[in-house]
C-alpha cells in the first residue's frame, strides 16, 4: 500500500485516498468536506465520466427527446436553442438518465440491446476516468498547489476491476498513486439503502453478466416479454441482488489492495483532522 502503517501516513506530506462504497454510504459527503477545508483537491469519477467521456451522448439523448417536439425541432435546426447538461459532483442526474432502464418504452423504458450498449459506453468511460487520477493529482499539484487528494468512486468501481487479480491493471495504477478506503456498511445500512432506491430508483451501471442473468431471471420469473417490463419495477427487482453480487467484491478491494472503514465510524467524521486520524487508527489496527 501506498503508506504501510500509521506513522507513514501521519508523515506523509502528500496524502493521496481514493474512497469507494456503495452509493449513499458518505463517499461524496466525505469527499465535499475535505475540499471544502482548504487543503484537498476533490477529483470525481462520476462527474469526470459524465463530462469528458460521456458528455456527448449524454446531451445527444437531450437532443433527440427535444427532436420529437415539433416547436423544439425547428429551434434546434436553426440553432436558435442551446442543450447542454447541468450535471454537478452533487447532481449527477444526467448521466443515471443515459443510462436509463430497460422496458416499456412507453414508461420511459429502453429496448434491452440498447440499455446494453449504454452500459458498455460507461463502462469504457468509468475504466478511463479511474486511470485519469494520476493525471489530475499532478493537475492538483502544478496547477493549484494542492498536495492532498481524494479520488470520489463510483459505487460500480468494483464492477470494472477484478480484485482478485493481483496484476488487475486499474488496481495497480490506482493502489500505486493512492490508499484505497472501503466504507463498509452494516446489515442495518443495506436495509436503508434498499428502502431508498425502492423510493426513488435510478439507472446504475452493472456487469453485462450480471445484467444479462438478471434480465433473464426477471422474464422467466414474471412471464412478460422484455417491451412490457415496467422499468421501474425492474432496477428495484436488480438492486438488493446488486448489493449482495457487490460485497464481497468490495471487501475483496480492501483485503487485497486497501483499508476498511466502517460507515458508522466514517460518518462521526466532521473535519479534514478527524479523517486524518480515522485513516491513522485504521492503519494502525491492521
Amino acid at each position: 500500500m501506498l503508506y504501510s502503517s500509521a506513522q507513514d501516513w501521519t508523515d506523509a506530506t502528500q496524502k493521496r485516498v481514493l474512497i469507494f462504497a456503495m452509493s449513499g454510504l458518505g463517499k461524496t459527503y466525505v469527499s465535499n468536506m475535505l475540499r471544502e477545508s482548504g487543503d484537498w483537491f476533490h477529483y470525481s469519477v462520476d462527474f469526470r465520466i459524465g463530462t469528458r467521456y460521456m458528455g456527448e451522448h449524454i446531451v445527444d439523448n437531450f437532443k433527440a427527446h427535444a427532436m420529437s417536439n415539433p416547436f423544439l425541432a425547428d429551434l434546434l435546426r436553426s440553432d436558435s436553442i442551446y442543450i447542454a447538461s447541468n450535471i454537478t459532483f452533487e447532481n449527477l442526474a444526467p448521466l443515471s438518465t443515459y443510462l436509463g432502464k430497460p422496458g416499456d418504452a412507453a414508461k420511459g423504458g429502453l429496448p434491452f440491446d440498447e440499455y446494453m450498449r449504454r452500459q458498455s459506453l460507461h463502462r469504457e468511460a468509468e475504466k478511463a476516468a479511474l486511470l485519469d487520477t494520476e493525471h489530475f493529482m499532478a493537475r492538483a499539484k502544478t496547477l493549484y498547489g494542492y498536495d492532498n487528494f481524494v479520488c470520489d468512486t463510483g459505487g460500480s468501481i468494483c464492477e470494472v476491476v477484478d480484485p482478485h487479480n493481483p496484476n488487475d491493471p486499474i488496481l495497480t495504477e490506482l493502489a500505486k498513486n493512492h490508499l484505497l478506503v472501503w466504507i463498509e456498511g452494516s446489515d442495518a445500512h443495506t436495509d436503508e439503502l434498499i428502502r431508498r432506491f425502492d423510493r426513488a430508483p435510478k439507472p446504475m451501471y452493472y456487469q453485462p453478466d450480471f445484467l444479462i442473468d438478471a434480465w433473464g431471471s426477471y422474464l422467466d420469473e414474471t412471464g412478460l416479454d422484455g417491451d412490457a417490463v415496467d422499468p421501474d419495477a425492474f432496477v428495484r427487482w436488480t438492486y438488493a441482488r446488486a448489493l449482495s453480487h457487490r460485497q464481497p467484491r468490495y471487501a475483496a478491494i480492501a483485503k487485497n489492495w486497501g483499508v476498511t472503514v466502517k460507515a458508522e465510524d466514517m460518518a462521526k467524521v466532521t473535519s479534514a483532522s478527524d479523517f486524518e486520524n480515522l485513516i491513522a487508527d485504521t492503519l494502525a489496527a491492521r
